[in-house]
């Protein structure tokens, strides 16, 4: 009995508030605002600098290059800015969603479908953001695991010495790739310019409904601009011909080579595309092939 009555009252005890439910208010608002900065300010980085390769493959890799002159800081600057916030963001956003009933039957007005949206697309937009990262990255840079299962699944296709090129071939793997990326990107940006709506009202920003109706079309010209920039980056990529990949990738080794030579960016051949003369293997061979016709 005396057992019972302790397991009883150890019930009682868990029934108390979750450390959820007692931080709610807090965790909500930190939600929001790492919506805006730091994972929203990425974003809008993110998507200017792909948009770039439309334009002109060579900025886009000078911005790949520069940003890859951090060296080893580079890992502990994507985990605290970037990874850390997206992580957090995603996931209590996945938490509140699970609590949100849709009524656009019974309140079919526009803002309730622009809520409804913005946890749908929150939802889209974190898978997407999962699998692209696999994609491009392979999630983790150890050389078994990229070598032997993201390579296999068609993951870790980016390599950021060869950016323009090897972004190319990884849109062009196959016809279903570009059709992800664009519901991906459309998702992600509703999702951020919208939430810039509703981050507005709940921080107490625009409360008349003057406010309220200047701040959607702030959130409509976002969504447009940041769009545009995300599906330029698509179609640049996908329209290279295979002829314009070879000639970006030679640039690109060429500018490696300047760069190395000036200090400005770290040696590393495990960043480079396999097609890339500077790939592992490849550019040593060649150098220790000079040295013996020099002797």
């Amino acid at each position: 009995m005396r057992r019972q009555a302790r397991r009883w009252k150890g019930s009682v005890v868990s029934s108390a508030p979750s450390f959820l439910e007692r931080h709610e208010f807090l965790l909500r608002r930190l939600h929001s605002l790492a919506g805006l900065v730091p994972v929203g300010a990425y974003m809008m980085v993110h998507l200017a600098v792909n948009a770039s390769v439309f334009g002109s493959p060579r900025i886009f890799q000078r911005l790949v290059f520069h940003i890859h002159s951090l060296g080893p800081v580079l890992p502990l600057v994507e985990w605290t800015f970037i990874f850390l916030p997206i992580i957090f963001h995603g996931a209590f956003g996945l938490f509140i969603t699970t609590g949100v009933k849709p009524n656009i039957e019974a309140y079919p007005y526009n803002s309730n479908l622009r809520y409804t949206l913005q946890r749908a697309t929150g939802v889209i937009a974190f898978l997407f953001i999962f699998w692209h990262v696999f994609h491009m990255h392979g999630w983790f840079h150890n050389h078994f695991w990229v070598t032997y299962v993201a390579h296999p699944l068609m993951g870790a296709e980016f390599s950021p010495y060869n950016a323009g090129s090897s972004a190319a071939l990884a849109m062009q793997a196959s016809f279903l790739v570009p059709v992800l990326y664009t519901i991906g990107i459309l998702a992600v940006v509703f999702h951020f310019s919208n939430g810039l709506f509703t981050l507005g009202i709940t921080w107490g920003i625009w409360i008349s409904p003057t406010a309220q109706e200047r701040a959607k079309l702030l959130a409509n010209v976002v969504f447009v601009i940041f769009a545009v920039a995300g599906m330029a980056s698509i179609v640049g990529l996908y329209s290279m011909s295979q002829e314009k990949i070879a000639e970006v990738r030679a640039e690109e080794d060429e500018a490696y080579k300047v760069l190395v030579e000036t200090g400005d960016i770290v040696p590393n051949p495990e960043k480079h595309s396999p097609l890339s003369e500077y790939a592992p293997g490849k550019h040593s061979d060649a150098e220790e092939s000079d040295v013996e016709e020099g002797e």
